[in-house]
């Protein structure tokens, strides 16, 4: 009994005055209905921590009386003659003709900008070949070039070691003829 006495007096020390005072002069809630309009009315709910919830309410039409508008009132046709719908059906040609022609003028274009990307690409394509093809020739010309010197040197080489055995070779000849 303390604790809720307690909590109680901690819950009026909680409110402002103008709160207290106001509850003792309006001892009744606010009613529910927040809006009300002919056969419309919105009551609020209890209130929730994520948020508010309301209830809408449609009354039966009690008044059909025929000087209150309906609601689902069919409009009125009006009558159309045999030139309004040739006029309509003529429009309708000339339309469906244009969006075909437009339609056609797109696919045109577009089979244009694939033709002038495939020869872009053709193109680009074949002068990466030829750049390729060159290149290849070049090196393969540099390669031939520097293998026949290599050769040539190696040849060069070989002559003056042969040249230089057989000076030795005279040398040796001349050595063993004099000593002996």
């Amino acid at each position: 009994m303390t604790s809720t006495i307690s909590a109680y007096s901690d819950k009026i020390r909680e409110m402002s005055v103008l709160s207290l005072i106001c509850s003792c002069f309006h001892a009744q809630p606010p009613p529910n209905t927040i809006y009300q309009f002919e056969d419309l009315e919105v009551k609020s709910l209890n209130k929730r921590t994520s948020g508010q919830s309301f209830e809408v309410i449609l009354k039966s039409p009690t008044d059909l009386s025929p000087d209150r508008p309906q609601s689902l009132a069919l409009p009125q046709k009006k009558d159309v003659s045999l030139n309004d719908l040739t006029g309509r059906q003529v429009a309708a040609e000339q339309r469906r003709k244009t969006q075909e022609a437009q339609i056609l003028k797109n696919l045109s274009e577009k089979r244009e900008h694939e033709k002038e990307v495939l020869s872009k690409a053709h193109k680009g394509n074949n002068n990466f070949s030829k750049m390729a093809e060159e290149k290849l020739n070049h090196k393969m010309e540099v390669t031939k070039e520097n293998r026949t010197a290599h050769l040539n040197a190696l040849k060069q080489r070989l002559r003056q070691k042969e040249i230089h055995a057989a000076e030795v070779r005279l040398n040796k000849k001349l050595q063993e003829e004099l000593s002996d």
